[in-house]
C-alpha cells in the first residue's frame, strides 16, 4: 500500500522548488487495517438505500435483512451460527460486555499480563477478585500459573488469541481445557486473530470471542461478541433503551457499518490462505533484512507461534519514538501506550521480562493484505537509516 508524499523543504521565499516526493509505508495494520474495497462498496451502495433496521415498513425490512446477510458472513468467518453473533461498535465493548456478564456469573476472573487494556481495566472495574496469570520470555502463557488460579474455584478464564504487540498465539486448546476442567466460563479477545489466520469455534472451546472489524478490512467503530448458545453466560447490556440485538445491545444498528463489516468478513474469508502465505512471507524478509542491516536489533516473541504479520522489534541504544520520529513515510507503532498522559513502558514487554530500556526502543511493525513488495523494500530502507541516524546522534559517532 504505497503512497508518495510531498515533502516541499524548500528555503523560505523559495517557491519554485522542486518537491521531493517519497513512498508512504504503512506497517501499522494491528492499529488499523486499510478498508477493503468490497466494504467500501457494500457501504456505499447501503448509504443510498436503506432505513432503520427497525422499522416494520419496506426500507426497514430491507435495512434488517442486509444486517442479517452481514451477520451470515461474518459466522461464517467464524465457524458459528449466525445467532450467536452480536454487533458492537468495536472488540472493547464486546470486551466489556463479556468480562461484565461472565465475571457476573462466576465472581472470579483471571487474565493474563498480556492482556489489552480493553480486558484488563474491564476485568478491574467489576469489583471482583481478578488473578493474573503471567507469560515466558517468548510471550506464552505459563500454563502452571492458570492451573494455580483456577484451584481457588471456577471463574471467568479471559485469555487474548493472539497478542496485540508482539503477535504471539496462545494455546487456546490447553487453556480451555483446563478451565472447563475448573467449571470456568471462558472469553478470548481475538481482535487480532480474526480475518488474519483460520478460527474455527466449533473447534475453539470458548463462551464468548470478541472481534472488531477495521483489523480486517471493515469499518472502525463496528465489532462483535460471539456468545455460544447454551452457555451459562447471561448477557448483561451495558446500556438500555431499546431492543435491538435481541436486548442484548439496545440502539439504532449502524447498518452501513455493519454491512462493511459483513463485506470486509467475507472477502477476508474468500482470500485467507493466499494472504497468509503472501504476508508471512513479506514479514520474514522485512525482518531478515533488518536484522541483517541493523546490528543490535532483535525480534521479540515466538517466532514459530504468531500472526502472519506481526513483528516486535527492539534496537538497542535507539529509542522507539526518536526512530518513528527519523523515519516520518512509514507508519508503525511502539511498544508503549499512553496512560495518563505519561508514556509508560509496554506493560507485555515489561511481562515478558524486558527491561524498560528495551521496551522503550522497540517497534511494532505490522502488515496486512495490502502490503507490497514496495511497501518491504522501502520499509527496510527507511528503518535501517533511522535507527543508523538515531544512533549517531545519542553516541555523537557519525552514521
Amino acid at each position: 500500500m504505497t503512497q508518495e508524499y510531498d515533502d516541499r523543504r524548500g528555503r523560505e521565499g523559495d517557491c519554485m522548488s522542486a518537491p521531493h516526493t517519497r513512498p508512504l509505508v504503512y506497517l501499522d495494520y494491528n492499529a488499523t487495517a486499510p478498508v477493503r474495497p468490497e466494504a467500501i462498496e457494500a457501504m456505499t451502495r447501503t448509504l443510498h438505500t436503506v432505513g432503520n433496521a427497525s422499522s416494520a415498513h419496506l426500507h426497514g425490512r430491507a435495512a434488517a435483512d442486509a444486517v442479517e446477510e452481514a451477520r451470515d458472513h461474518v459466522a461464517a468467518l467464524l465457524c458459528c451460527n449466525a445467532e450467536e453473533i452480536i454487533f458492537t461498535s468495536g472488540a472493547t465493548e464486546a470486551n466489556n460486555m463479556a468480562i461484565r456478564s461472565g465475571a457476573s456469573a462466576a465472581r472470579n476472573i483471571v487474565i493474563s499480563a498480556v492482556e489489552h487494556p480493553a480486558v484488563a481495566e474491564a476485568a478491574a472495574s467489576t469489583g471482583f477478585h481478578a488473578a493474573t496469570v503471567g507469560v515466558d520470555s517468548c510471550g506464552m502463557l505459563l500454563t502452571d500459573d492458570l492451573e494455580a488460579a483456577l484451584a481457588v474455584g471456577p471463574a471467568l478464564v479471559s485469555i487474548m488469541a493472539a497478542n496485540n504487540e508482539t503477535g504471539v498465539l496462545s494455546d487456546l486448546t490447553t487453556i480451555a481445557k483446563l478451565a472447563r476442567d475448573a467449571g470456568s466460563v471462558i472469553h478470548t479477545d481475538a481482535t487480532q486473530m480474526v480475518g488474519r489466520l483460520p478460527v474455527d469455534l466449533a473447534d475453539i472451546d470458548v463462551d464468548m470471542l470478541s472481534l472488531s472489524a477495521h483489523k480486517f478490512g471493515g469499518p472502525q467503530g463496528v465489532g462483535a461478541l460471539f456468545l455460544r448458545r447454551h452457555s451459562p453466560v447471561t448477557l448483561q447490556p451495558l446500556a438500555s433503551g431499546g431492543g435491538q440485538e435481541k436486548g442484548r445491545r439496545p440502539g439504532t444498528l449502524n447498518v452501513a457499518g455493519i454491512v462493511g463489516t459483513g463485506a470486509a468478513a467475507a472477502a477476508a474469508a474468500a482470500n485467507l490462505d493466499q494472504e497468509i502465505r503472501e504476508v508471512t512471507a513479506r514479514r520474514d524478509r522485512f525482518e531478515q533484512h533488518v536484522l541483517a542491516a541493523v546490528p543490535d536489533a532483535r525480534l521479540n516473541g515466538r517466532a514459530d507461534q504468531r500472526l502472519p504479520g506481526v513483528s516486535s522489534l527492539t534496537f538497542a541504544g535507539a529509542p522507539a519514538d526518536a526512530v518513528l520520529a527519523a523515519m516520518p513515510y512509514l507508519s508503525a507503532s511502539e511498544g508503549s501506550a499512553c496512560t495518563a498522559g505519561a508514556i509508560e513502558p509496554s506493560r507485555v514487554l515489561l511481562a515478558m521480562g524486558l527491561t524498560r530500556d528495551e521496551a522503550d526502543c522497540t517497534i511494532r511493525f505490522s502488515l496486512g493484505y495490502a502490503t507490497t513488495d514496495a511497501d518491504i523494500d522501502n520499509g527496510i530502507t527507511y528503518v535501517a537509516d533511522a535507527v543508523r541516524k538515531v544512533r549517531a546522534s545519542l553516541t555523537g559517532h557519525p552514521a
